[in-house]
């Protein structure tokens, strides 16, 4: 299969309610979105969602990245295996920008399959997805009014399952815990590397009320001593986010049972690579959530997927699908948004080619061609 060039767009879809948390604000989608022509004029498409404090990209780097690489990439990919060659030849630019590199990839096997006639798992070699996922609830670190009305949102429509967003205010988090108490509910949470000290994390999640059963990027990024610390105070399980980006990290962790890592497609540098860090946590005894970047579009949705259809067992849990749930209005038929107790209906996309998804190209805003 030939490639015969790509294309890069966004779009920069407001969402219904802005997002916060310890790390950044957003009240748009900033994405990356590729398109792979092929010889016979059809076309893939992909998506990146670069993010400047979880890899260090922004949309104008991926931009310059594709122009670089987007060449190379059409001369010397035909099919999946010479694209595994050239994740394998140029692994030191994707672990730099893996977001934009992910936008390209996801692009090039939705075209090989469009072009082949076959699901995007078949054409990496995957059997086909035939279990429901479930998806946990995202609660932000909104003002408290925001926080219970998404709260009564997700409870209303079945829940059991929530990862909530600290602030670091003693007062604001207790008040969190306090709505979120309920029979059945599961509850993690998320600190952006909010502290710089062990001992500053411990003494807060110690002061609220109910039980986590993991904390995600409680201090400062890399910090696996005082993860640990962390975890052995609190008996919580750490979540690796922006401190676990490539596969070989995964060899640097003592005692696995302790350890989650956030599997985000987009973050880790696309389908592929994503699969083979699933892979190598397993054997390491590792489990894995697949997460999201807020403001994806149900490309990165679909894309995630087979990642998680790979991770088999070890998923504890699975982020996303919030579609027109979180944006005023997606890029795609049909529109992956979960549904009753945050599961995904994946009839609409199950058995067709590539992603199986319709971009609506009107909406998207061209950035360059390549």
């Amino acid at each position: 299969m030939r490639i015969n060039g790509f294309s890069a767009s966004t779009f920069p879809v407001p969402f219904k309610v802005v997002f916060r948390h310890a790390s950044a604000s957003r009240d748009r989608a900033e994405n990356l979105i590729v398109a792979a022509h092929g010889e016979d004029g059809g076309m893939g498409y992909g998506e990146g969602c670069p993010r400047h404090y979880v890899t260090g990209e922004t949309v104008p780097g991926g931009l310059a990245f594709v122009r670089a690489h987007a060449d190379s990439l059409a001369a010397d990919v035909s099919d999946v295996a010479s694209l595994r060659a050239w994740i394998h030849a140029h692994r030191d630019v994707i672990d730099r920008n893996p977001a934009a590199f992910c936008a390209m990839e996801i692009a090039v096997l939705d075209l090989f399959g469009r072009a082949w006639g076959e699901t995007v798992e078949e054409v990496i070699g995957l059997p086909p997805i035939r279990e429901i996922f479930q998806y946990s609830a995202v609660l932000g670190d909104a003002p408290y009014p925001a926080y219970r009305w998404q709260l009564r949102r997700y409870v209303k429509r079945g829940f059991s399952d929530f990862k909530v967003k600290l602030s670091g205010r003693p007062g604001r988090d207790r008040r969190k815990m306090i709505a979120l108490s309920a029979p059945g509910v599961r509850v993690r949470f998320d600190a952006n590397n909010l502290w710089t000290s062990a001992g500053d994390c411990i003494r807060h999640v110690a002061g609220l009320p109910g039980q986590a059963f993991a904390i995600e990027e409680p201090l400062g990024v890399g910090d696996l001593e005082g993860f640990h610390a962390v975890a052995e105070a609190s008996c919580m399980r750490i979540v690796l986010d922006e401190s676990l980006l490539r596969v070989e990290q995964l060899e640097g962790l003592p005692d696995p049972e302790r350890w989650i890592v956030n599997l985000r497609v987009s973050k880790m540098g696309g389908i592929l690579r994503s699969i083979d860090v699933a892979k190598r946590a397993a054997r390491r005894g590792i489990d894995v959530i697949v997460g999201c970047q807020v403001g994806e579009t149900s490309i990165l949705t679909r894309a995630a997927l087979p990642v998680m259809h790979a991770v088999g067992p070890s998923l504890v849990a699975a982020e996303g699908a919030f579609g027109t749930w979180l944006l005023q209005s997606d890029l795609t038929t049909p529109c992956l948004t979960f549904g009753e107790a945050g599961r995904l209906d994946i009839n609409d996309v199950s058995g067709a080619p590539g992603l199986g998804l319709v971009v609506d190209t009107g909406e998207l805003k061209p950035l360059e061609h390549s």
